[in-house]
């Protein structure tokens, strides 16, 4: 059976249509199974049991094969060889910041530092071969100096500003929460629950509004079930989260322990004091939002308003000028 030239890019493009169809099918099929695959996960360990469980954060994903965990243990495998001398001292510098961001695989450090090197030493090298490979207007030993240096310098930093973005990202998460985490505390303890029980509850509770928050709580419960102590359990959670407010609470409940007192009383108390600070917070915002629409206002909207209210006039200005140089 003859074709006709004609009709052949029809065809072509028809067979290209088909087959792009049939491929995003197949991704859409591919993601909906694994979908349904991990909700029966999720019923399954929800059904052996939520305390049983690791939070999230805290599961190495090292096993996985996902692209994200081959390039972090190349990292691994680049900062292996080259951490500091004095492993300990690293090991105690690195460790709670990790812990603040919510770092907990086991070789977050060599990571951390292969990701310094190669972001260093990378970027240098590929500018020094393009200058090499495909060299163009001449460069002096200054300008390649501060072509090779800068991007290293800033590749050296760039780990550490991310770090501190997700400390802070983190902390914003918690602190979000952590009033209304701390409302469902106090009618846990009031209604008779122990305070272990309580916080156990909370975090189920606050697991699908505050993942965070959630996870931080249940290791908490991991540590006291692993039989550590009340209070280095509450200074652990204090130093993970790296809030006064979680400081605050922690010491409130090492004294309530210490001393007897009523923890139930403390905590309405102290849930009292959040909510308040809640709604000061709220106020100081909504005051700043007058000087942060001042720059929107003067870079977009007053241009605009100078254009409609003065454009006719000065339309008008221009055509009398030009009639009077005529007549003139």
């Amino acid at each position: 059976m003859n074709i006709s030239a004609e009709y052949l890019p029809i065809i072509i493009s028809g067979a290209v249509f088909l087959s792009l169809i049939l491929a995003i099918a197949s991704i859409v099929m591919y993601m909906r199974h694994r979908a349904k695959k991990q909700t029966l996960l999720g019923k399954i360990k929800q059904d052996v049991g939520e305390t049983a469980v690791m939070p999230s954060e805290v599961i190495s994903t090292q096993t996985r094969g996902g692209i994200k965990d081959r390039v972090l243990n190349f990292l691994g495998s680049i900062g292996e060889r080259a951490k500091p001398f004095d492993k300990m001292i690293d090991y105690t510098k690195l460790r709670p910041t990790f812990l603040k961001a919510g770092i907990r695989r086991e070789n977050a450090r060599s990571v951390y530092w292969g990701a310094k090197l190669f972001l260093a030493f990378f970027p240098a090298i590929l500018i020094f071969l393009y200058r090499m490979l495909l060299p163009g207007a001449p460069v002096s030993t200054a300008q390649m100096v501060a072509l090779l240096g800068i991007p290293a310098i800033l590749g050296y930093y760039l780990p550490d500003l991310w770090l501190q973005f997700k400390i802070a990202r983190r902390k914003e998460l918690i602190l979000n929460g952590f009033p209304d985490a701390l409302d469902l505390l106090v009618v846990c303890v009031e209604a008779g629950m122990g305070l272990d029980s309580a916080i156990n509850r909370v975090a189920k509770e606050i697991e699908l509004n505050n993942k965070v928050l959630s996870g931080e709580l249940k290791l908490y419960n991991l540590e006291m079930r692993a039989g550590k102590q009340r209070k280095d359990a509450l200074k652990n959670l204090a130093m993970r989260t790296d809030l006064e407010e979680v400081n605050n609470l922690a010491t409130l409940l090492i004294q309530t322990d210490k001393f007897g007192t009523s923890v139930g009383q403390a905590l309405k108390v102290y849930s009292d004091t959040m909510r308040v600070q809640r709604y000061q917070r709220a106020e100081e915002r909504a005051a700043k939002i007058p000087v942060k629409l001042i720059f929107p206002l003067i870079l977009f909207i007053f241009p605009s308003l100078f254009v409609v209210i003065l454009g006719p006039a000065v339309i008008n200005i221009y055509n009398i000028m030009i009639k009077g140089a005529a007549l003139g």
